[in-house]
């Protein structure tokens, strides 16, 4: 997750802009840089920490009254100093910051390139300053030209722009945050309140499709589906301490980052179309495909095998990345490797990465790091564009995850369209999950288990693979024993487990609903207290946790509520949520 600030006023813009950038850090980055208005337009940018970039190329030279600066976390393009914000146009006298993810950009830049632009980074924002550019030099102001280049743009974005000779930042967003920040001796324009919180809390929080053109004097909003007019959005005034908004409001990054997975489920499949449909005819001439990853990725691996063959019809193979090395002998130069990591370093991965490629096979990632070392180390990447995860526990990164393995599914099935329409309308489903009403009953049901020392899950195929994921939340963070079986197991053998008020959180789909009702009749026999976790609602419940009914799509639904509980009960049982004894958020060691 970039982050970005501007400031205008009549203070000396770099220092400010800096201090931003500090107050940001928290966001996770791998570059940063700034520019500045004074005579003229400079930029100063780099790739490294903001410290050793700013003992490299001084920030603090910038002279100016007017700027914009950026924290980058890589979606498009390595990590090196071209691909670091801002971004200029051919003519260097136009300058912008980009947060979010343009879908068009390959055919933005492809015309451009072909009306003579030359692009200096890899990355999609820059397409943005040469938009700009191009509406200037066919006579358009600097204010037409800028609402002119993101009527053009496809995806999500918060812009900040500048311009040499025009003192004045232009600013937009749809789809990724931007507020207003007004002080006594100037405006801010940013991402996120901790960026100008010591300097103000007065703030106006910006709404789809609203534009902001700021001057020294004031700033002026209007809405490019309002009318031509200006717009009024109201001042509030932000209470949090810094450190409260950094989380956003929330005690802690685990229940945050659960929250996100509205935004970052939609990330996920913010995929180049080419570049997927280029992988499915590969999967289709191809001999045996294999999927490799370690704890949730690993989970996010079976069902990605469940949906690849429900939905497309295609075999494939799931490996723990730990054993991955036992099963090299059936690879051949025509085998497919999905290698799936959040952090991309996972040691047991790249081991894995390493057998497949001794023996020739194609290497996939499916990464959250452009510049890990499994991008580095795979024949082509898949981002999950799920910016970064604080939390040791893979949360957000794993319902990316499943929702790319989706679209993977629904592309070799040829109903890509149709994979994307139904992930995008998960957003309201995800945002009514994660609501405040939905964490209260869950924190119910939380205080009934809190003291229990086992935990029993189960569910029947797609299902199966969130009882395990849900398992593994359970003890990561609360330390209380939870284990999963599929449905049909559970009379072979772990029914021995089962006594009065044994907890069994049980996953159903309208699919095998009477299937798993029938297996989850055998726990209540034996006295278990049942938690259902479905649509639909049955007398053998003792606990019920509504979720919709999304077909293919619940094993992104049904697991947030347990990514929820396992984090009540954390808090409950007097634990960070955080920072879970004995875990490392990236695991580096074999």
């Amino acid at each position: 997750m970039c982050g970005i600030i501007g400031y205008i006023g009549t203070k000396k813009a770099s220092p400010i802009l800096l201090k931003g950038l500090k107050n940001l850090e928290y966001r996770g980055y791998d570059s940063a840089g700034m520019a500045v208005l004074g005579e003229e337009l400079r930029c100063k940018k780099g790739a490294g920490k903001i410290e050793e970039i700013k003992e490299r190329i001084n920030f603090l030279s910038l002279e100016g009254n007017a700027g914009i600066a950026h924290t980058r976390w890589a979606t498009h393009g390595k990590v090196e100093d071209e691909n670091a914000h801002p971004h200029l146009d051919c003519t260097g006298r136009i300058a912008i910051v980009h947060n979010g993810i343009i879908e068009n950009y390959k055919d933005l830049k492809r015309r451009l390139s072909d009306s003579g632009h030359e692009f200096r980074s890899e990355t999609d924002s820059e397409v943005i300053a040469h938009l700009i550019e191009e509406g200037i030099s066919r006579g358009l102001s600097f204010e037409q030209a800028f609402k002119a280049a993101i009527s053009e743009l496809e995806g999500s974005y918060a812009i900040l722009a500048i311009k040499e000779g025009e003192e004045r930042i232009l600013a937009a967003r749809k789809g990724s945050p931007l507020v207003v920040g007004i002080s006594e001796h100037g405006t801010f324009l940013s991402s996120d309140l901790p960026s100008f919180l010591e300097w103000t809390t007065k703030v106006v929080y910006l709404r789809e499709y609203d534009v902001v053109v700021a001057d020294k004097e004031r700033f002026r909003i209007y809405n490019l589906n309002e009318g031509e007019g200006e717009v009024y959005r109201p001042i509030d005034t932000a209470d949090w301490s810094d450190e409260q908004i950094k989380k956003g409001g929330f005690d802690h990054y685990m229940l945050k980052e659960i929250v996100e997975q509205s935004e970052t489920v939609q990330g996920a499949i913010t995929q180049d179309r080419e570049e997927v449909y280029k992988l499915v005819e590969e999967i289709k001439s191809g001999f045996g495909v294999f999927f490799t990853g370690c704890g949730s990725s690993y989970h996010a691996c079976l069902a990605g095998s469940y949906l690849f063959s429900k939905v497309a019809k295609t075999h494939v193979n799931v490996v723990l990345a730990s054993e991955f090395e036992n099963y090299e002998h059936f690879l051949t130069e025509d085998t497919l490797v999905f290698a799936v990591s959040q952090s991309g370093e996972t040691a047991d991965v790249l081991e894995a990465v390493k057998a497949a490629k001794s023996r020739g096979s194609k290497v996939v990632s499916i990464v959250n790091r452009v510049g890990s070392s499994l991008v580095r180390e795979s024949d082509c990447s898949f981002l999950m564009n799920a910016g970064p995860e604080i939390c040791v526990l893979s949360t957000k990164t794993y319902t990316s995850q499943v929702a790319l393995m989706t679209l993977l599914a629904y592309a070799l099935a040829d109903r890509y369209d149709e994979g994307i329409s139904r992930l995008k309308a998960l957003y309201m489903d995800i945002y009514n999950i994660t609501s405040r009403v939905m964490r209260e009953h869950i924190c119910s049901l939380a205080k009934i288990l809190a003291n229990k020392e086992h935990i029993y899950l189960i569910g029947r195929g797609l299902q199966y693979a969130t009882a395990l994921e849900a398992a593994l939340k359970i003890k990561e963070v609360s330390y209380i024993h939870a284990e999963a079986f599929a449905g049909g197991e559970l009379k072979h053998g772990p029914l021995a487990m089962i006594e009065q008020n044994t907890p069994v959180i049980v996953f159903a789909a309208r699919e095998n609903m009477n299937k798993i009702l029938s297996n989850t009749n055998e726990a209540k026999a034996r006295g278990a207290f049942i938690v259902g976790v479905s649509s639909e609602n049955a007398d053998i419940f003792d606990f019920w946790i509504k979720v919709p009914e999304c077909g293919d799509l619940n094993p992104v639904i049904q697991i947030i509520p347990m990514q929820i509980l396992a984090y009540q009960l954390a808090v409950l049982r007097g634990l960070d949520p955080d920072k879970p004894r004995n875990l490392a958020k990236s695991v580096t060691v074999l």
